[in-house]
């Protein structure tokens, strides 16, 4: 996917762990302190999304956590601060709900604190019915430390 002058990828070999890395562990709020390998697996585990800049620079990031058949969980969703204000973040989830291995499922889900607004543009809605929904919480500083 292009917009202006942006592109979309699922190519890992086009990610820059050290940007990605360097957003998550230092100015995401749900993954405060991730050491680089927590990243790396995960993102070995999953389908990435990188956001490139005209020039190639990583510009965002986004992956999809999923079994390819019933359900996929959308993680680590973030476009850098100098290049928000673009769009690009609906861009980036529309591309997501649009990739090939993705059609069919029956849920989809994602968790956010702050972009509720964004995430609607897209087709999402607050759970149904969230006492159904059940999880184990772990704090990053007791995973990580900090």
């Amino acid at each position: 996917m292009q917009h202006d002058g942006y592109e979309i990828s699922t190519a890992r070999e086009r990610l820059d762990l050290d940007a990605i890395h360097a957003f998550l562990s230092t100015d995401a709020y749900w993954s405060p302190g991730v050491p680089r390998d927590v990243v790396e697996r995960a993102i070995a585990h999953s389908i990435p999304f990188g956001l490139y800049a005209p020039g190639g620079a990583q510009a965002g990031f986004a992956r999809v956590v999923t079994d390819r058949a019933v359900f996929a969980y959308i993680a680590d969703v973030f476009v850098l601060p100098e290049h928000r204000g673009r769009g690009l973040g609906v861009r980036l989830v529309e591309t997501i709900l649009a990739h090939p291995d993705l059609q069919g499922l029956r849920r989809i889900e994602l968790q956010t604190l702050d972009a509720h607004g964004l995430y609607a543009q897209c087709g999402f809605s607050p759970a149904g019915d969230p006492a159904r929904i059940m999880e184990i919480v772990r704090r990053p500083e007791d995973l990580y430390g900090g």
